[in-house]
């Protein structure tokens, strides 16, 4: 009998959590269904782009777009200058952040929240604002066409810092104590203690920095005239310039530069759900 019950009330819950998978589902098709079309049509001569209704499934794929999309256009080295550009402001950004979300969480001085609250007003500022000045900067630095161009105004961010000193903070501070009373300086206990214990929320803020250097293209078009310095982003723009009747091919393009950014995101899913609601619930 208590079995009977049992059975029931596990069938009563999965049948009640049909219609959220369900919705689940057609959200998940919604979203995906552009980038599915995009993948196929990448794959479809030029005179199947303008036939009506669209084919969801190319008959014969051509995968020559995406030998031409490699060729036509310098594309490796597009995508070398992407990683390299995209590698160190993440690794910048992650730096700078935990410093400074540790100083924000972890040491005591003078007008430390008031400098925190100003820290973030800064997420209020359009980047547009900043956009002129900074282009000044490096054309009088004579940066122009160089990697520090591309990278040096974006190693700190706002909203690492608060990422990060949201996580630090659920972190007991009983640790702080037991670590000074062993001697560990900050710096010690910052790469010892708090960096092992907030895997979850540096790998977020890792994430999020390479996917948003990665897409870049105002500002590596602002910066770079030689086409040996041009990231991924502005190479499509070339591609889809230089080849107006291609389309096919500027979709393939964008598949290739899109390959990466969906690695990141599937390989640390897990990473980024637990990075993003560590310090959602304290105590």
């Amino acid at each position: 009998m208590r079995r009977t019950k049992k059975l029931r009330r596990v069938a009563f819950r999965a049948a009640a959590s049909v219609p959220m998978y369900v919705l689940l589902a057609a959200s998940a098709a919604v979203i995906l269904f552009p980038l599915y079309m995009t993948v196929v049509d990448s794959l479809q001569p030029i005179g199947k782009l303008l036939t009506f209704p669209p084919d969801f499934w190319p008959d014969a794929p051509r995968w020559s777009n995406y030998r031409a999309a490699m060729t036509d256009i310098p594309m490796p080295r597009y995508l070398l200058n992407s990683f390299i550009v995209a590698a160190l402001i993440t690794v910048g950004q992650v730096a700078t952040s935990a410093l400074a979300a540790y100083a924000f969480s972890f040491m005591r001085f003078p007008l430390r929240s008031a400098l925190f609250f100003l820290f973030l007003s800064t997420m209020m500022v359009p980047w547009e604002v900043s956009v002129i000045p900074n282009f000044q900067t490096v054309q009088r630095l004579d940066w122009l066409d160089t990697y520090q161009a591309l990278t040096v105004p974006f190693l700190a961010t706002a909203f690492g810092t608060f990422l990060l000193r949201q996580h630090f903070m659920t972190l007991p501070r009983e640790l702080k104590d037991a670590a000074d009373i062993d001697g560990y300086g900050d710096l010690r206990f910052l790469l010892f203690v708090v960096v092992p214990l907030s895997r979850a929320a540096l790998a977020t803020l890792a994430v999020f920095s390479f996917l948003q250097a990665w897409n870049q293209y105002l500002w590596p078009l602002l910066v770079t005239n030689d086409p040996d310095m041009r990231t991924v982003q502005i190479g499509i723009a070339s591609l889809q310039a230089e080849e107006v009747q291609r389309t096919n091919v500027v979709l393939a393009g964008t598949i290739i530069a899109l390959l990466p950014m969906l690695f990141l995101v599937v390989a640390f899913q897990r990473f980024l759900v637990r990075g993003l609601t560590a310090g959602a619930v304290k105590g």
